[in-house]
């Protein structure tokens, strides 16, 4: 198992201030800002402006400091890395109060074609893990024609929601404890006021031979005091089981997902510890109808970027290879 540097607490680290909240920026250095479509987008980049696009997305409950290794690894290539926050994390917000918060998944995965649109990135090679692999597999599903290749981290994640409404065996059902408590009351209470411990607890269950330290956790927790975090975190789960509605301009996205669309352009998808008898990606296997291969990584975790960087990042390369 690979172990994270330690993080000394002479550390050199830029530390960007924006709108009330405090973002460390670590690695990446200074937070960029753009708006794109609804929001506001804060976004890490490095690596020379004319390589070739790289948008790479994290999930919950992490933050873009999932590729703080990552990335210098690809912009030592040539690649040009984009590393967006979500909506409800980091400095990325709403551009009106009045906008919904709404964190279905094809609103997500709009999300960040508005932010390539804004950025004028025709086509990118874009790579993720839990809310981002999903995020990256539904633009590649949608908008093929935005991506070269994608890495998508447990595979075909897209959400059907009248299949969500179906019981698991009750051990899978056990997993997903979390799901439950926030579509109540208590549980968005809960996360309102514990949600630096309450994550921290998902990172140990998710990745339980991962040894983080301190440091490594508190600067990814920065990202959620966004002051829309719960709002969208609670959503998202609550729409997922059929729960809470969407919004009607994203009705005719989610009915062709729900179809569980092919994906047609290269990828390569990886299963880890994380992912128990899925991880040989065999179940969701045929959803891929272009070139593709498949990578398990064992002794690795739910966070992979983080986790194990270096293959993290040579999948993205590999890929790259498969478009050409």
């Amino acid at each position: 198992m690979r172990l994270l540097h330690k993080v000394a607490g002479e550390e050199t680290m830029s530390v960007a201030l924006l709108t009330g909240t405090l973002i460390a920026a670590g690695a990446f250095g200074p937070i960029k800002q753009i708006d794109a479509g609804v929001l506001n987008v804060g976004y890490a980049e490095s690596g020379p402006a004319g390589g070739t696009p790289v948008v790479l997305l994290h999930g919950w409950p992490y933050d873009i400091h999932s590729y703080e290794e990552v990335a210098p690894l690809l912009a030592s290539k040539g690649y040009r890395v984009i590393v967006p926050y979500l909506r409800g994390y980091g400095t990325t917000r709403f551009l009106s109060s009045e906008t919904f918060r709404n964190a279905q998944q094809s609103a997500v995965a709009l999300d960040i074609v508005k932010l390539m649109d804004a950025l004028k990135i025709d086509k990118a090679i874009i790579g993720g893990f839990d809310w981002g692999s999903r995020t990256t597999g539904i633009i590649a599903a949608l908008w093929p024609e935005r991506c070269k290749g994608i890495v998508a981290v447990s595979g075909y994640l897209v959400t059907n929601v009248e299949a969500q409404k179906k019981p698991l065996p009750p051990v899978a059902e056990y997993g997903w404890w979390y799901q439950y408590y926030f579509a109540t009351d208590r549980g968005r209470l809960g996360y309102t006021q514990h949600r630096h411990d309450f994550d921290k607890l998902i990172w140990k269950i998710a990745s339980p031979d991962w040894k983080f330290d301190d440091a490594t956790y508190e600067r990814t927790a920065a990202a959620f005091e966004n002051p829309d975090h719960v709002d969208i975190v609670i959503h998202n789960y609550r729409w997922r089981q059929g729960l809470a509605k969407g919004e009607p301009q994203y009705d005719a996205y989610e009915q062709k997902l729900s179809a569980r669309p092919p994906i047609t352009v290269p990828a390569i998808t990886i299963g880890s510890d994380f992912d128990g008898p899925f991880a040989d990606g065999k179940a969701y296997a045929s959803q891929y109808t272009g070139k593709h291969s498949h990578r398990v990584l064992k002794g690795i975790g739910h966070n992979v970027p983080q986790e194990a960087p270096a293959a993290f990042a040579q999948a993205i390369v590999d890929v790259d290879g498969l478009s050409r």
